[in-house]
């Protein structure tokens, strides 16, 4: 299907600023995009010194959602970007630095305030890197996660004063156990989870419990599908076109729809090398803890399972040795795919 047809037979969602009370179980879920989704293009664009602007590039695709960074703190910058979002129904989802310190909290309260007026129905962050490759040992993990906790309790007082949520996106940093837990013990209404449908198979969870651990917490999602593959030192993990991969996806969009008819699903149908999940080294498992932070060996069996079963319908995607020009094709094929698969198969 070419962007033309799915313009054409894209459903544009009402902008939430104005219409949200009215959205209930019958109606359709909304998808947006990710700006990982679109990295290639935007790569491509500053090497040639031309703008992407992801707020026209998720509407010429059909989509009436976007993830983005917060601007500029420039009231007549925030004013014409918030005006762009609503002439083209986009719900935004703003990116902004969470706090490290108490000195931080005043540049965090004025990026939130800017946030809200860009019109963003919340905040996403991405804390972590992968841990495997973070990190060697379990103490500096352990160091890593107590500053994520707090970064994230010196945010929250901002976030209720102003009103907005953020969703702290399970990343490959902690299993779904912590970041629950931690969602727990913080106990706000302004603080809750992006739910990145395939990150967690990395740490040793399918997708199937991740979702049961984090569902209660989502504010919004990455939407997409893993493909899986042994290998040597373990496992392949590569997003793939939609339906090609492990992840229960009309499921999962179904329940979680159910949940919150206006959970914003953000296409993340990232086009990369797969990345590779070697867990039958020791350095994989230097940063878990039995106690602090354990990974049952019966949770790596079920996801050692999971991949042997799967093996992948079509080869993972691969990136390297495309010249550039075939690498932006590549993501945009896939978007499409993905575009089109949820249209055809997952109600958007």
């Amino acid at each position: 299907m070419t962007r033309r047809q799915l313009l054409s037979t894209a459903v544009s969602a009402p902008a939430l600023f104005s219409t949200a009370k009215k959205l209930s179980a019958d109606s359709k879920p909304v998808l947006g995009g990710a700006p990982t989704a679109f990295s290639l293009r935007m790569r491509a664009a500053r090497q040639e010194n031309k703008p992407f602007d992801i707020l026209e590039h998720c509407h010429q695709l059909g989509l009436t959602g976007v993830e983005t960074m917060l601007p500029s703190k420039d009231p007549a910058a925030i004013k014409a970007f918030r005006q762009k979002a609503e002439q083209l129904n986009l719900r935004v989802i703003l990116n902004a630095p969470l706090p490290k310190s108490q000195v931080d909290v005043a540049a965090f309260d004025s990026a939130v305030q800017a946030c809200k007026e860009c019109g963003g129905i919340a905040l996403h962050a991405a804390m972590t890197a992968r841990r495997y490759e973070q990190f060697d040992n379990f103490p500096a993990f352990k160091k890593n996660f107590e500053q994520n906790q707090l970064s994230v309790s010196l945010a929250e007082p901002i976030l209720r004063k102003h009103r907005i949520r953020l969703a702290v996106e399970n990343h490959k940093g902690w299993r779904a156990a912590e970041q629950a837990a931690w969602m727990k013990r913080l106990g706000s209404e302004w603080v809750g989870v992006c739910l990145d449908f395939g990150n967690n198979i990395a740490l040793c969870e399918t997708p199937q419990e991740t979702y049961e651990l984090l569902a209660p917490f989502t504010i919004f999602t990455h939407i997409k599908d893993m493909g899986v593959q042994m290998y040597d030192e373990g496992f392949l993990l590569s997003e793939v076109v939609f339906g090609q991969g492990v992840v229960p996806l009309s499921q999962t969009v179904k329940m979680l729809h159910d949940k919150d008819p206006n959970m914003l699903f953000c296409l993340e149908m990232i086009t990369r090398d797969p990345l590779k999940i070697p867990v039958f080294t020791d350095k994989y498992w230097a940063t878990f803890d039995d106690t602090y932070s354990p990974l049952p060996g019966r949770d790596l069996a079920h996801v050692l399972e999971l991949v042997r079963h799967n093996p992948p319908k079509a080869p993972l995607p691969q990136i390297s040795g495309l010249s550039p020009a075939e690498q932006v094709k590549a993501e945009d094929d896939y978007n499409l795919k993905c575009i089109e698969y949820a249209r055809q198969n997952l109600g958007f």
